[in-house]
């Protein structure tokens, strides 16, 4: 009997293992089509599927490898036990009819030399798993153990577990929207989330959605939405947008009027940032530079860093994040994040505003760079945030005034951030055009 072509096809299969063992290489991201060559040759049904069968198995990967675990004597070759991981997915969290779902895993395995002579192995080991499924929503697996292990001493047990639950759970949409939302709340089914931020459960490719032509909204994490607010940004202000790729803030900035400069040392993320200024009819001086040294003598009233992190807050719609990362990386990072607030300081007038913010939800990349920061820059003092100031969940603010948003913080689950608002003291100059200012004012009434 010939095989139909659908999207438990062998084609389809193939790219999902692909793209499997890249994003588990750290080789490529989910959305890297060069990841897997075999995606770009699909109907989109086919290739739809092999991302939400990967997506699938990265949200469930710590539940499945213990499964796998306990029925393996001996590690098979890694495209075997990628294999096995898509098996079980389909099977176990997709639904597709048991039977099907083994014969096309061992199909899988006898079209590859490296995976041929383990097929017994493959089907052995998937009805295994089908008479005796594991729980694959179980939150003590869903996260690698150590970062389950730091999110329990960061932020208790129940939270942390809570988190981990998260891992498993396809999120919705959200969008900040640029005008009324009434045109586009029944045809979207919109609900109202947080000042311009607003959420639909539909998702899939979001470019032949109502509005989507007209610049009327961009996709935006809520949590994701509330930095550029903290600038309080209006008509006139200058602004800086460090690492601004791939835009969303950028974009908020400039619909609040204020004037933007967008800088991002990948000139390719930055041509999603310019498309999107271009579909929005938003203006921004969009600049390919690295931050760091960037030869510019120019400072802003208002400056936001939405610095590079492991982005461990991100997993609901970038679950392979958790597997990618390793503790030694962020070290790292910290290093990279402290010498960008240093080079964000000095672009910040006297009297301006800096943010500080990163998805991530490891406190070396957040709660610890603020005293450090500090230490360093004299002139600069927390501006602490207000409770749901921004669109912030109350419960995300810390005793500081910084923000610790966790993707429990909102019905429905948002992305992980820290955000932490500095402002630079004027200098001596500004102080006392100030008070004669404040002194002619007190005269003169």
């Amino acid at each position: 009997m010939t095989e139909p072509r659908s999207p438990t096809g062998l084609p389809a299969r193939r790219a999902a293992l692909d793209l499997l063992t890249a994003a588990l290489s750290r080789r490529a991201g989910l959305e890297d089509d060069q990841a897997a060559p075999g995606l770009a040759g699909l109907e989109p049904r086919d290739r739809a599927f092999a991302r939400m069968l990967v997506l699938t198995v990265l949200r469930r990967l710590g539940p499945i490898d213990r499964a796998l675990d306990a029925r393996i004597p001996r590690q098979p070759p890694e495209v075997v036990r990628n294999i096995l991981r898509l098996g079980a997915a389909q099977a176990l969290a997709l639904g597709a009819p048991p039977h099907a779902a083994v014969s096309a895993s061992v199909d899988l395995a006898d079209s590859l030399p490296a995976a041929r002579r383990f097929k017994g192995l493959v089907n052995a080991v998937l009805r295994g798993l089908l008479r005796e499924p594991p729980d694959l929503d179980d939150p003590e697996a869903l996260a690698p153990d150590w970062l389950l292990a730091r999110w329990s001493a960061a932020f208790g047990r129940t939270a942390a577990l809570g988190v981990a639950s998260a891992i498993a759970t396809e999120p919705e949409t959200d969008l900040t929207l640029r005008d009324d939302p009434d045109p586009l709340a029944g045809a979207l089914g919109l609900s109202h989330l947080a000042a311009d931020t607003w959420r639909t459960a539909r998702r899939g490719e979001v470019s032949a959605w109502e509005g989507f032509a007209e610049g009327r909204w961009w996709v935006q994490d809520a949590s994701a939405a509330v930095p550029a607010r903290l600038l309080r940004p209006r008509p006139g202000l200058s602004a800086l947008d460090m690492c601004a790729a791939p835009g969303g803030k950028t974009l908020q900035l400039a619909a609040a009027g204020a004037k933007v400069t967008a800088i991002d040392r990948s000139a390719a993320r930055l041509r999603r940032l310019s498309e999107n200024l271009e579909r929005t009819s938003l203006s921004a001086e969009v600049i390919a530079a690295d931050a760091m040294t960037w030869d510019d003598g120019r400072t802003f009233d208002a400056v936001l860093l939405d610095a590079p992190c492991s982005a461990t807050g991100t997993f609901r719609r970038n679950p392979d994040v958790l597997w990618a990362v390793k503790p030694g990386d962020i070290a790292v990072l910290v290093a990279a994040q402290s010498r960008l607030l240093d080079a964000a300081a000095r672009r910040v007038s006297p009297g301006g505003r800096l943010v500080y913010c990163v998805c991530s939800l490891e406190p070396e990349e957040g709660e610890g760079q603020v005293a450090a920061f500090l230490k360093r820059h004299a002139d600069f003092a927390l501006d602490p945030i207000a409770p749901g100031e921004g669109g912030a969940p109350p419960e995300s603010r810390r005793a500081d005034g910084t923000l610790r948003i966790l993707p429990i913080h909102r019905t429905g689950g948002t992305d992980g951030f820290f955000v932490a608002r500095f402002a630079r003291r004027p200098n001596r100059r500004a102080r006392r055009d100030l008070a004669q200012a404040a002194e002619a004012a007190k005269s003169a009434s």
